[in-house]
C-alpha cells in the first residue's frame, strides 16, 4: 500500500522547530516576487552603506548559480550510479563521501543521502525556511523558497510531484525529508534503464536538480544529448 511520510534528520514522523539558515535569491526579472523585492532592498542597503562590495557579491552569486549550478550533485549521482562502492559510502556517510569529489562548502557540511527506488520515491522540503545544500546543488529554486511548497510538500506530496510533472506507480510510497540548518538532503533518483556501460560523465547528463529534490526523475535517456563512452 502506497503511503506518505515525512522525517526530520533521521526517519522518524513529525516536523520538530528547527533553527535555519536564510538563502537570499539574486537575479534579473521584471516580475520578482514579495520575498525577492524585499531581499533587492536589502542588497541595496547593504551595498549603500558599504557593507557589501558587490562586486564580490557577484563573484558569489556566479559561482553558486553558473560554476556550481547542479553540476556537482550531478557527479555525485552519477557516481553512485556507476560504483557500487562508492554508492554504499554515500548511504553510510554522505558529508565524507560528497567530500571525495573535492565537494564541501556553504550549506553542504552536514549531508545525508537518501536512494529513490521502486518502492520508495524521496522528496526534500524545508519547512520553516529554505534550508538548502548550495554546494551540491548551487542556488536553491524559487519555488523552493515559497509558502506553498514549503507546506504542500508535507500535506499532499503526491499531487504537488503530479503538478511537477511526476507520476508514480500506485505501489510507490512517498518519503518527505524536512532539511534543517544542521542537515540537509540529496536525493539519488533512480537510473534510467538503457544507460548500461555509460560513462560517468554522460550519466551525470541524465542528473536534473529537480531530480535531486525528489520533484523530478532522471531525464530519459533516449532524448538526452549525452553521448555514450
Amino acid at each position: 500500500m502506497s503511503g506518505e511520510q515525512s522525517h526530520h534528520g533521521h526517519p522518524h514522523p513529525g516536523h520538530p522547530d528547527h533553527a535555519h539558515e536564510h538563502d537570499h535569491p539574486h537575479g534579473e526579472g521584471s516580475e520578482l516576487s514579495p520575498i525577492e523585492l524585499r531581499v533587492r532592498a536589502l542588497e541595496s542597503l547593504l551595498v549603500e552603506k558599504g557593507y557589501v562590495d558587490p562586486a564580490a557579491l557577484d563573484v558569489l552569486i556566479d559561482t553558486y548559480e553558473t560554476k556550481v549550478g547542479p553540476r556537482n550533485g550531478a557527479r555525485v549521482v552519477a557516481r553512485a550510479w556507476s560504483d557500487p562502492a562508492y554508492r554504499d559510502r554515500l548511504a553510510a556517510d554522505a558529508t565524507a563521501a560528497i567530500a571525495e569529489l573535492g565537494i564541501s562548502g556553504r550549506q553542504g557540511e552536514h549531508m545525508v543521502a537518501v536512494e529513490n527506488t521502486a518502492a520508495v520515491h524521496n522528496l526534500v522540503v524545508c519547512t520553516l525556511c529554505s534550508c538548502y545544500p548550495w554546494s551540491v546543488l548551487g542556488l536553491p529554486p524559487v519555488w523552493y523558497k515559497a509558502p506553498p511548497y514549503r507546506s504542500r510538500a508535507v500535506a499532499e506530496p503526491r499531487a504537488v510531484l503530479a503538478e511537477f510533472g511526476v507520476a508514480l506507480p500506485a505501489g510507490t510510497s512517498v518519503r518527505v525529508w524536512d532539511s534543517t540548518a544542521e542537515m540537509r538532503y540529496l536525493v539519488v533518483p533512480m537510473r534510467p534503464a538503457g544507460t548500461e556501460g555509460w560513462s560517468e560523465e554522460a550519466l551525470a547528463h541524465l542528473v536534473t536538480r529537480d531530480s535531486m529534490i525528489g520533484t523530478g526523475l532522471a531525464r530519459d535517456p533516449a532524448g538526452a544529448s549525452a553521448g555514450r563512452p
